[in-house]
């Protein structure tokens, strides 16, 4: 092992969270730090990241909920 790679493993999640919290203060250095983790999707990527299938499973779940919710909010109002 290197001694570089030694040094990095070294770096523990608390070093981590010391940095980050470090930075929460300067805003200028939060915004750097956000902007610095998006990372840019095409629509190519995106298609073929997405199950579509899935997808469209759970937005009947979740219609099927709030429908649910809703007869429940009624009932419950009157």
């Amino acid at each position: 092992m290197s001694r570089n790679k030694q040094s990095d493993e070294k770096e523990s999640s608390a070093d981590n969270v010391d940095e980050y919290l470090q930075t929460l203060g300067n805003d200028d250095a939060r915004e750097i730090r956000y902007y610095s983790q998006e990372q840019p999707f095409s629509s190519e990527d995106m298609t073929r990241l997405i199950n579509e299938e899935r997808l469209n499973k759970l937005l009947a779940q979740s219609d099927d909920f709030l429908s649910s919710l809703n007869g429940e909010i009624k009932d419950f109002d009157e």
